[in-house]
């Protein structure tokens, strides 16, 4: 019996380095946002930063290793086989669910996530102990710590609703004094704001960062706690000193907080959050240690478990540490999270991650009828200075290099983060790092009035959906640590090797998935480019965007014809998730396209004309197809009768005519060889007039044979929609045509 416990601890030990890289992936959103959203220094200078930070963290961490042991449920309420079940069912539902949220591209708790899951896990054992034990006496509540569970459902609404408001005051201050136009303001008032940012970081850093290390005695810990306010007091002057110091020899001490500010937050995240890892398996084996010192006996409680004697080994608290700054140098999931609290928080326009939805709407709104309020109780002179301190630098063009934010905001985001999670330690309140540091963020946006009429819906949508999430990892850790636990429970050793299996089978098909998506991305060619200036580069990048678009259209047109013939339904819904992915490019450069005449040279502005029109073109292109696939998926869908043999023949032969044609034009925008264009057309009326044809046979046939109405609807709307598809490509080539010519007239 003792062997399947070892194996445990092996399907720990993995399930532990899977958890660091996914937790890792989603938590490196907290200390990496700000130095990358304000391009404040090099990526690699910020890596280097976290880095060091995540490595001393780590090594500081060993203090908080009793959350998992004790600090959730009451283990001498356990045995040693319901201990090693519950951190168990914990690691297999923390894996998931974080790799999960990963996927989707969204920030969330691994503190809850971890919490939440000891908390399922520990109730639904305990409340089965109390159903088959018929001397069991007293509730379910003794099973569980309750004081810490509602610490920590008070810090996510604390973390939600204060991080945004004060983030969003501190931000509206900061913007006056400094203006957009920061490096004039400096002078005045960066050494101020260098000395309350520094210090802010500094007692983060002490009073978060260091406060379970093992490396500072109980008397400094001591000391540092009954002399608070002197030390932020002569923090303060210190740091102001050099801050106007610094200032005078022309270094700009706002990147100087943003490197320190980002050294602390990841010294913290991993000498607090490292727990969130690998605290359960690291408890697992301290059980174990205690299970074998005590002769093996699985039905011993576990009380011994909650001693503050036992430590976690050095040399597990490095490798831990070495796996986080692997990952963070490494995890593509990690860089689709990061990217979701840039994105939300940015200063300019662009493509939004999130649509809008009702929510949104009524919160902003409601905003504006409270800003419509105060507009009309503010004097018009005062209304009239803020709006001047809020001006912000035209932007001709966006820039794919061009930074989200300015240093301003990316030091408060810091600043504000710090203080609020220090605060929160000193009082002993479990605050989530990752709520503390996306709620500041959305809150110095929203007061940085980054959050415009052109994007504020979106915006919204996008913070309630990660808000949204947070609740559901609460809830979902909960329930699903419970039912695994239950499974083991009953299943026993089967059910331990099924639950492996199918984890593997589940991360496996999450990582290929992934891969999937991330190619997909890099071979898309209809990008949007903020670059092109010259006509010669609008023709390249046209020429390109048709390709991909034609390409596309293709595969869709072949794919809804043989679901079809095949009554395919799960073809004909792939063609539709396919196409809806085309418009959604598509449109994606119409959104640009303010952008794109914006930074084109004076020379080359008339062809932007030309582009809006392709453009134009490609959108009936991609509404031919949508239509064309939503009627196919709706006909199988709906169970109407199979289209006749003759009838699938006929678009068969179209098909082979569409694919040909596309090809062809494929061909041409690829090797940019547009003599071809001439032979293209040539080929137009032949496919029409093959169209017009079918038309008369389907006539004849429903004068004759053909007995069904909706096959007939089906049929005339796929030819139909085939000619306007042919007729908006061949005018696409035509305009196209005109166009290169232009250009090469353009540049003689």
């Amino acid at each position: 019996m003792e062997q399947i416990y070892v194996i445990m601890l092996v399907a720990l030990a993995i399930l532990a380095s899977i958890d660091l890289m996914v937790g890792v992936a989603n938590d490196a959103v907290n200390f990496l946002n700000s130095g990358i959203g304000s391009k404040a220094v090099s990526f690699k200078t910020l890596m280097v930063v976290a880095s060091i930070g995540i490595a001393l963290g780590a090594l500081f961490s060993s203090g908080m290793m009793e959350i998992a042991r004790s600090g959730i449920f009451t283990p001498s309420m356990f045995t040693f086989n319901d201990v090693m079940i519950i951190f168990l069912a914990v690691m297999v539902t923390d894996v998931l669910l974080l790799d999960l949220f990963n996927s989707l591209g969204l920030p969330t708790s691994t503190t809850v996530s971890i919490v939440f899951s000891l908390l399922g896990g520990a109730m639904c054992l305990g409340a089965y102990k109390l159903l088959v034990d018929s001397s069991a006496t007293g509730s379910i509540l003794q099973y569980i710590n309750q004081k810490k569970a509602t610490e920590i459902v008070t810090s996510i609404l604390l973390s939600v609703l204060l991080s945004f408001s004060i983030g969003a005051f501190v931000q509206y201050i900061s913007r006056i004094l400094f203006s957009f136009e920061y490096e004039k303001k400096v002078k005045y008032f960066g050494a101020i704001f260098g000395g309350i940012g520094i210090t802010a970081i500094s007692f983060f850093i002490l009073f978060k960062g260091l406060k379970s290390s093992t490396l500072l005695s109980s008397d400094v810990k001591a000391y540092m706690g009954a002399h608070q306010l002197l030390i932020i007091g002569v923090s303060f002057i210190f740091w102001t000193i050099l801050s106007q110091v610094l200032i005078s020899l022309k270094v700009n001490i706002f990147r100087i907080i943003i490197v320190i500010g980002t050294f602390a937050l990841a010294l913290a995240f991993a000498g607090n959050d490292l727990v969130n890892f690998i605290g359960v398996p690291i408890a697992a084996l301290q059980s174990y240690e205690i299970y074998v010192a005590n002769g093996s006996d699985s039905s011993m409680l576990m009380g011994a478990l909650a001693s503050s004697e036992l430590k976690a080994n050095f040399w597990l608290l490095l490798f831990g540490g070495a796996i986080m700054v692997y990952t963070i140098w490494t995890s593509k999931k990690a860089k689709d999270v990061i990217a979701t609290g840039v994105d939300l928080s940015r200063q300019s326009e662009g493509t939004e991650k999130f649509d809008a939805n009702n929510l949104s709407r009524v919160v902003v709104r409601g905003v504006m009828y409270v800003g419509q309020m105060i507009n009309y109780v503010l004097p018009q002179t005062i209304q009239i200075k803020i709006d001047k301190r809020f001006e912000k630098p035209e932007l001709k063009s966006k820039k794919s290099d061009q930074a989200a934010f300015d240093m301003v905001r990316a030091s408060v985001n810091l600043m504000v983060a710090s203080i609020l999670i220090a605060i929160g330690t000193s009082m002993k309140l479990p605050l989530s790092t990752t709520y503390v540091t996306f709620m500041v963020a959305m809150g110095t946006s929203f007061a940085d009035r980054a959050w415009d009429r052109e994007s504020a819906v979106f915006r919204v949508a996008g913070v309630i959906n990660v808000i949204g999430g947070w609740f559901v990892t609460a809830l979902a850790a909960f329930l699903t640590a419970g039912i695994v636990t239950l499974f083991l429970q009953f299943g026993g050793v089967f059910a331990f090797f099924a639950l492996m299996i199918t984890v593997a089978i589940l991360m496996y098909r999450s990582s290929r998935n992934h891969i999937k998506k991330t190619k997909e991305k890099e071979e898309e060619t209809l990008l949007n480019k903020e670059d092109i200036v010259t006509i010669n580069e609008v023709i390249h990048e046209s020429s390109d965007q048709i390709a991909s678009l034609i390409n596309k259209s293709n595969k869709i047109y072949s794919g809804v014809i043989s679901g079809l013939s095949l009554q395919d339904l799960l073809i004909l819904k792939e063609n539709k998730k396919a196409i809806k992915k085309l418009e959604k490019q598509v449109d994606d450069l119409k959104n640009n396209v303010y952008y794109f005449i914006k930074n084109l040279d004076e020379t080359s502005v008339e062809g932007s004309k030309f582009y809006i029109l392709i453009l134009g073109y490609l959108q009936d292109i991609s509404q031919s197809m949508s239509f064309i696939a939503q009627n196919g998926y709706s006909h199988v869908n709906n169970n109407h009768k199979q289209l006749k043999f003759n009838q699938t023949r006929d678009l068969k032969s179209i098909e082979l005519n569409v694919l040909e044609l596309f090809n062809n034009i494929v061909v041409v925008f690829n090797t940019k060889d547009f003599k071809n264009i001439d032979t293209i057309l040539a080929e137009k009326d032949v496919t029409l007039d093959k169209i017009s044809d079918l038309i008369q046979k389907q006539i004849t046939r429903i004068r004759t044979t053909e007995n069904s109405p909706k096959n007939s609807k089906l049929y005339f709307a796929l030819l139909l929609e085939t000619n306007d598809l042919i007729k908006a490509t061949m005018s696409l080539l035509e305009l196209f045509k005109e166009f290169n010519q232009y250009a090469a007239n353009k540049v003689k």
